[in-house]
């Protein structure tokens, strides 16, 4: 007889069985679970390594995402434009778009309703839409933008017209937040997203790199300063009825521009035709667009402002070396052509006399002793024969005389006269006459201490700094008095010159201007205001000179900038000009 296979009492029974196998089946789920769960963890840490992945990918080649990618979402198309402090002046703005797609439906027509009755519908939501483009483009058939920069809402009033082939991508449209505010300066983005005009264009590659990376730029433009010289500009062009109003502010020592203005002006938000094309109504009466650069494109002949630099030139050549020198003020007769002042200011006149006065005979004089060649090369060397060093794209050509300049030229120049140039080019000639002599290219860029141009030598320091006497007591003696603003200590020149025509000079079409700086003690900034064919009006005491409309705007601009340029008030300092006083003339001024 066999042994049992259990030894006694080890025999199992069906519930010691069916306990192991429980425990067999709760073994192999917890075993499948854990699988499972690391299974998950696997996945998800092969997601974050891809992702890693493609973050160092991306960061290391500077390759760009494709269209579509939440990267594309996020990144700006084209990089932001800011002001020297970090304000935004451009910047990417993700909007609606409405798009016609005819071909969302797959049968049938491309639209629901009849081509008129959705332009119907489309007019009563948008009812500045031209009629029969949006009509004519439904029937064309072939797809392209019926409207950009959709609100949300009007998107969702579209919507529910419920038409398939009214499409709302989702793009990057260019948002200027400060308005019309530097529009000649930024310029704008045309709808295929190239930069046009300003700076916009000027730094289109930087904006948007080849690799696709948005790289913000940053400007020399204070918008601050900015928005004060466009407000004194207007308010000038308003009260003297101009045409068009400019100006500038410049850093003297570093050729920084901290405002830069031309008026009228335009919005960058809403570019329209006739903003930057020339009409021919405009062409027939000398105007030019509001997108024209009055500043930086636009030349003219300055006048008197043009006075002071033919003094320095003489001062350093030598043909200068006593003020108190007295020329003859008679009309003087020069090649069959008559040199004459606005008004009689006695037998002779000195320098300063010269200068507060604005005489052209005498400055005429001083000119000829100079001699064309000597005063030539002055102008050359302050880029008056070239077009202004700026990055902006648009930079007049300056009208100029080559070969050697005839007796009647080198007078009339030495006044102002038979060369026209920017106010840009101005503005960086008066930089060199205050700030020690050295003229430097001037520029829209923020410039670190390194990075400011060593310039070059085109006045001496002892003749820069007798122009800044003279320019002070002009603005309190002189044509400049209504520039003067208390404790700032400003010093400038005046400058009205007629606008050449056909046949001639327009006897009563004015450029006038003023070149200024301040403070004069130790110059930081020169700002020049201009009024375009001003008009003689009650707040200008019916004169049309540059005394009596662009003067102003230095009086009321500086105290506006000043204090935020860390220039404050004190009317206990001034510059030392009492070696100068007994040259001082007892006569008023004049223009």
């Amino acid at each position: 007889m066999n042994a049992p296979a259990f030894p006694l009492g080890a025999m199992p029974t069906a519930v010691s069985v069916g306990r192991r196998r429980l425990v067999n089946v709760r073994q192999r789920s917890l075993l499948v679970a854990k699988l499972r769960t690391l299974w998950i963890l696997a996945v998800f840490a092969l997601v974050g390594v891809l992702a890693l992945g493609r973050i160092i990918f991306l960061g290391v080649t500077g390759a760009a995402p494709r269209h579509g990618e939440l990267a594309d979402i996020l990144t700006p198309d084209r990089g932001e434009i800011v002001d020297r402090n970090g304000v935004p002046l451009a910047r990417d703005f993700r909007v609606y778009s409405l798009w016609f797609n005819p071909k969302a439906m797959t049968e049938g027509s491309a639209l629901i309703h009849s081509p008129e009755e959705v332009t119907a519908r489309l007019l009563r939501i948008f009812p500045d839409l031209d009629r029969d483009e949006i009509l004519a483009k439904l029937r064309s058939g072939k797809p392209g933008y019926l409207r950009k920069s959709l609100l949300p809402e009007d998107a969702n009033k579209v919507h529910a017209l419920g038409e398939p082939a009214l499409e709302f991508p989702l793009e990057a449209t260019r948002f200027y937040p400060q308005g019309s505010m530097a529009a000649h300066v930024l310029g704008y983005v045309d709808s295929y997203g190239h930069g046009k005009v300003g700076m916009e264009q000027a730094f289109n590659d930087q904006l948007v790199s080849p690799q696709g990376r948005a790289t913000p730029s940053v400007l020399s433009i204070d918008f601050r300063v900015q928005s004060a010289l466009e407000d004194e500009l207007a308010r000038a062009m308003q009260l003297s009825q101009a045409k068009g109003a400019a100006g500038v502010v410049l850093d003297v020592d570093t050729g920084e521009i901290l405002a830069l203005a031309s008026l009228p002006s335009f919005d960058p938000n809403h570019v329209k035709p006739t903003d930057m094309i020339i009409t021919p109504q405009e062409a027939a009466n000398g105007d030019v667009p509001h997108g024209f650069n009055r500043v930086s494109n636009q030349v003219y002949e300055l006048g008197s402002t043009f006075k002071p630099i033919t003094v320095a030139a003489a001062l350093d050549a030598g043909t200068i070396t006593d003020l108190s020198r007295r020329w003859p003020a008679a009309p003087l007769h020069v090649a069959g052509f008559t040199i004459h002042d606005t008004h009689h200011y006695g037998a002779s006149l000195n320098v300063l006399e010269t200068l507060i006065h604005s005489s052209n005979i005498v400055t005429a004089q001083i000119a000829d002793e100079l001699g064309g060649v000597r005063l030539k090369k002055t102008m050359e060397s302050l880029g008056m024969n070239q077009r202004p060093p700026v990055e902006l794209p648009a930079k007049g050509f300056p009208i100029w005389a080559s070969g050697q300049w005839p007796r009647l030229r080198t007078m009339t120049v030495g006044y102002g006269h038979g060369i026209a140039v920017t106010p840009l080019h101005l503005a960086a000639a008066y930089a060199a006459l205050v700030n020690g002599g050295i003229w430097r290219p001037s520029t829209l860029k923020k410039l670190s201490p390194d990075q400011v141009p060593a310039g070059r030598r085109v006045f001496t320091a002892a003749t820069s700094a007798r122009i800044r006497q003279l320019l002070r007591m002009i603005v309190q003696y002189g044509t400049g008095r209504k520039a003067d603003a208390p404790g700032f200590r400003v010093g400038g020149k005046t400058g009205s010159a007629e606008k050449p025509g056909a046949g001639g000079y327009r006897h009563h079409s004015l450029i006038s201007t003023f070149a200024a700086a301040f403070p004069m003690d130790k110059p930081r900034f020169v700002i020049i205001s201009m009024m375009d064919e001003p008009q003689g009006t009650a707040a200008t005491l019916f004169q049309r000179t540059a005394a009596y409309n662009a003067a102003p705007v230095i009086q009321r601009l500086v105290p506006r900038i000043g204090p935020l340029l860390g220039i404050m008030p004190d009317e206990t300092r001034d510059i030392d000009t009492s070696d100068l006083k007994p040259l001082i003339p007892a006569g008023a001024a004049g223009e």
